[in-house]
């Protein structure tokens, strides 16, 4: 069930290993941290979800991984209340050099993996671009590929209507999508967050296309020629001819 507390909304969600949890949906412009959730172990987790690739994906996970993890324990309590925490990052780029769209870390011994030095670590990356190359996705056995496929915004509406009808989770999360579409309040911050994404990318490729032409124009005022102005900066040779 859907239910409200302050400004933000929590739903109950099954994606980990089919345990259900608390989420706590707190995403902003920039999808920085899109869901806070706790298990019902009481571990915590933080689910983010990156459009584009800003840069230092491995540190920044380690680094809202560390504040959940260290904001979870008040001054003068005992070590031993600190919660596990995992880390879920959703990447629409390619981020690991592995074969695989689903890879996951802990903290091993470097030389004897069998030993593991605490389970309070744990992060996981869901590269998108790996999972939509798949050439068969196994909807039927494998719930990770049942959520990603529901995710991608790409499958087509029989696949989603498959995959929701499949798995209870997911009809449940699909519920909790068209109760939050029909909420206005929510719906607006969700189109306020699509408009500067939006705007975000425009002001990154006008940034880019500004640098192409003042290189384009220092290129031109040294004799270069426009073929080889072109080739280096992607302009055209009509709008180098402009400059």
């Amino acid at each position: 069930m859907l239910k409200r507390t302050g400004q933000n909304r929590l739903v109950s969600v099954e994606i980990l290993e089919n345990k259900t949890f608390t989420a706590e949906v707190v995403g902003d412009k920039s999808s920085i941290l899109d869901i806070r959730a706790v298990l019902e172990d009481w571990s915590r987790v933080n689910i983010e979800v990156q459009l584009r690739n800003l840069g230092n994906m491995d540190r920044r996970s380690l680094f809202y991984w560390s504040r959940e993890y260290t904001r979870s324990l008040d001054a003068g309590k005992d070590y031993l209340e600190l919660p596990n925490v995992i880390a879920i990052n959703i990447v629409n780029f390619e981020f690991l050099p592995t074969g695989d769209f689903h890879t996951s870390f802990h903290l091993w011994e470097d030389t004897d993996r069998v030993v593991m030095l605490t389970e309070a670590l744990e992060i996981h990356f869901v590269d998108m671009i790996k999972f939509k190359a798949l050439r068969e996705k196994d909807i039927r056995n494998n719930p990770l590929h049942r959520w990603m496929s529901w995710f991608d915004k790409d499958s087509s509406p029989e696949l989603v209507e498959e995959v929701v009808k499949m798995d209870t989770a997911i009809q449940k999360a699909q519920e909790r999508t068209d109760f939050i579409s029909a909420d206005k309040e929510a719906l607006r911050a969700y189109q306020m967050r699509e408009m500067a994404l939006s705007d975000y990318t425009s002001g990154i490729n006008h940034a880019k296309r500004e640098t192409q032409k003042e290189i384009a124009h220092n290129l031109k005022g040294i004799g270069v020629p426009l073929e080889q102005i072109a080739a280096g900066t992607g302009l055209s040779a009509r709008e180098i001819e402009k400059l």
